[in-house]
């Protein structure tokens, strides 16, 4: 047997179905079966015999007939107007109570919609109409039944009444326990989608500021040393075949990590994919000299030793190096000088980049192309605020520029790693 239910495409499911498409269909065969019980029930005589009750002692009267009538064709409606059912089979069910000296059992019809009201509303509602149902049809089946008030009838009507309300409030309960779990599997499912469309995202941002880093890092300083080249080419072929070798190397590093970057986008099961390890701070020194071969003087303190950072903030720190850096080198004049800092303050660590350059005010050289605007500083906060850091940037008194970052010495998802 299966417990939660018929076996899909059984007779029995699909009759559930057809019965669930048809709710008025399914109440029309339970206002017959209750017109079935109730004129079977008044041709039964409880205390027909000393041997128990008795069948067709006794007959019901045409009024008790068009009651029982009025009360099933009642249940049709039981759905769409609950309360207006209940008053009515109430009403026909104490008429015949109070009226007839052995009263047909139209009380079931009572029965089935006070259970239908219990089961649509909410609980107060339950107590209070399912008490003054119980109170009403027992008191006057007490006081006016051919039988003893205690007679066993009496408490019948009682405890039927009370079964219904309490049978329609554990269905009401149940129907409400089983939205609640489908609506938060739904919720969950849609969370689920939510948070991978965000951590899509986030990647995209990740790699598309690796990428932007990288490729402004690199171009900026192709773009330098081709200038040169161009400038001396006739006048000192030497220098410029020292700039085109400089371009050369900085042109195989920009693909290399390129190819590293991109290929993080790979699916897992290609061959190609990247093992290097991501830049860090431990490589620092080769960064600083691409720039110092560019042109751009740059000092480097560090009071970082025996440190150790997650990758993620490993990662940040150089690529915060390397975008203020090529800043430096594209906005600051031809004369400027760099410094650099590493240094740990407690469980953060300190990245300070420092130029006393000027913004450049003189034309080009030949073959360079003039500064624009870009995404550099934006990207930079992006990936700081990313890890819980903070960044500063701007000019410095008397002349430069000065970015700092601040970054935790634990990542957000990580441990201490000092």
């Amino acid at each position: 047997m299966n417990p939660t239910g018929p076996t899909p495409g059984t007779p029995h499911a699909r009759l559930r179905d057809w019965f669930r498409a048809h709710p008025l269909a399914f109440d029309a065969v339970i206002a017959a079966g209750s017109l079935v019980a109730m004129v079977a029930g008044s041709f039964t005589d409880p205390h027909g015999s000393p041997d128990g009750p008795t069948f067709g002692d006794r007959t019901p009267d045409m009024w008790s007939v068009f009651a029982m009538i009025a009360g099933a064709a009642a249940l049709v409606m039981r759905r769409r107007r609950p309360f207006a059912v209940l008053s009515f089979t109430v009403v026909i069910t104490l008429v015949e109570l109070i009226d007839d000296n052995r009263p047909a059992p139209i009380a079931m019809s009572a029965v089935v919609a006070l259970y239908t009201v219990a089961a649509r509303t909410d609980r107060p509602t339950t107590w209070r109409v399912g008490l003054a149902t119980m109170a009403a049809l027992t008191a006057a089946a007490m006081a006016f039944g051919p039988t003893p008030w205690y007679a066993q009838e009496n408490l019948g009507v009682f405890a039927w009444t009370g079964m219904a309300a309490a049978a329609g409030d554990a269905v009401r309960s149940r129907r409400a326990f089983v939205d609640a779990i489908r609506e938060r599997a739904e919720r969950a499912e849609r969370t689920r989608e939510e948070e991978a469309g965000r951590r899509v995202a986030e990647e995209r941002l990740r790699i598309a500021r690796d990428l932007h880093d990288v490729v402004a890092h690199h171009i900026a300083l192709v773009n330098v040393q081709a200038g040169v080249a161009a400038h001396v080419m006739d006048k000192r072929p030497d220098q410029a075949k020292e700039a085109l070798a400089h371009v050369r190397e900085a042109s195989r590093s920009a693909l290399d990590e390129l190819r590293a970057t991109v290929g993080l986008l790979r699916q897992s099961g290609d061959p190609e994919a990247p093992t290097e390890p991501a830049p860090g701070l431990a490589v620092l020194d080769g960064l600083l000299d691409s720039f110092r071969k560019a042109g751009l003087p740059v000092t480097l303190a560090r009071a970082d030793e025996g440190l150790t950072l997650p990758a993620t903030v490993d990662l940040a720190a150089y690529r915060i190096v390397q975008e203020a850096l090529t800043n430096v080198r594209k906005h600051a004049g031809p004369d400027a000088k760099a410094e650099v800092s590493v240094v740990r303050v407690g469980r953060t660590v300190e990245i300070t980049v420092l130029d006393d350059g000027t913004p450049r005010t003189v034309p080009p050289q030949p073959g360079e192309q003039p500064p624009v605007g870009g995404h550099g500083l934006l990207g930079m906060r992006e990936r700081v605020g990313a890890l819980g850091g903070t960044l500063t940037a701007a000019p410095r008194y008397g002349g430069g520029f000065r970015v700092q970052a601040i970054l935790p010495v634990t990542s957000r998802t990580g441990e201490d790693q000092a």
